[in-house]
């Protein structure tokens, strides 16, 4: 090292141990909150409240992102296809487009913003104000009061949140083509059914499933780790919410290749 500045080799060299040790972390922080799933009267009662706040709460934010993705979808499919096919294939872009990419992707990087940002808050300042020392000194599992709640949350209640963004994008899109374009709803309908197959619900609900997993197990990770009083806990904020959106475009094309 030349005074305080890094050469390449040794910049590369530290990167690459501070990535293998986070994932040394990442892998001892869920092999515990798998053995933590045993303790359900720690993790049972906390559960219901981490859905409320995981799913319930998120519904404004997630409707209101349907609500204008569906209007411009229909917007955008009329001035796409005007003059080339017919217009009732705007039904079957807005359902399409809405089932299986943007609404559970928008809505995932949403809920990322806010559940990632929020989950790694709490539990990083439950870290640096040496909470969690607290809860371990009691003889309370940390992990199974603090991740495994919030993850099974997560889990559970993203694919909910998901699927109702994307049944109100597909509705406002309804809306707006009987609205503004001039359409019945006979040809919207028809449109819809006409490419709809049931496994876009299903190929949703496995992508929602797993952004669930994701936001919540990495804000968890993020506030686990956090360090440095307030600072650090918002340096974990931020870490959480970026990692989170970055995993969850990658998901996307993870499941679109092994499931289409």
């Amino acid at each position: 090292m030349n005074g305080f500045v890094l050469t390449p080799v040794e910049y590369v060299g530290r990167w690459s141990i501070n990535r293998v040790r986070s994932l040394g972390k990442a892998g001892y922080l869920t092999t515990g909150a798998l053995r933590a799933l045993r303790n359900v009267e720690i993790w049972g009662p906390r559960l219901l409240t981490q859905m409320v706040s995981v799913g319930v709460a998120s519904v404004p934010i997630a409707v209101f992102i349907a609500v204008f993705t569906g209007i411009v979808l229909a917007l955008q499919a009329s001035y796409t296809l005007t003059g080339a096919v017919p217009m009732y294939l705007v039904g079957s872009m807005v359902g399409k487009s809405m089932i299986t990419e943007l609404g559970p992707v928008l809505t995932g990087l949403a809920l990322a913003g806010r559940v990632g940002a929020s989950t790694a808050a709490e539990v990083g300042t439950m870290r640096v104000t040496e909470q969690i020392d607290a809860l371990e000194t009691l003889a309370y599992d940390p992990l199974a009061y603090l991740v495994v709640p919030r993850v099974l949350a997560g889990v559970l209640m993203f694919p909910v949140v998901i699927v109702l963004a994307s049944a109100v994008g597909v509705l406002t899109g309804w809306a707006a083509s009987l609205t503004l374009l001039d359409m019945s709803s006979a040809e919207f309908v028809r449109g819809l059914r006409l490419f709809f197959v049931p496994f876009d619900v299903q190929f949703a609900v496995i992508k929602s499933l797993s952004f669930g997993l994701i936001v919540t197990s990495v804000g968890c990770f993020y506030g686990f780790h956090a360090k440095g009083g307030a600072g650090g806990v918002g340096v974990a904020a931020t870490r959480a919410v970026v990692v989170s959106s970055v995993l969850i475009l990658v998901l996307d094309a993870f499941w679109a290749v092994v499931l289409l």
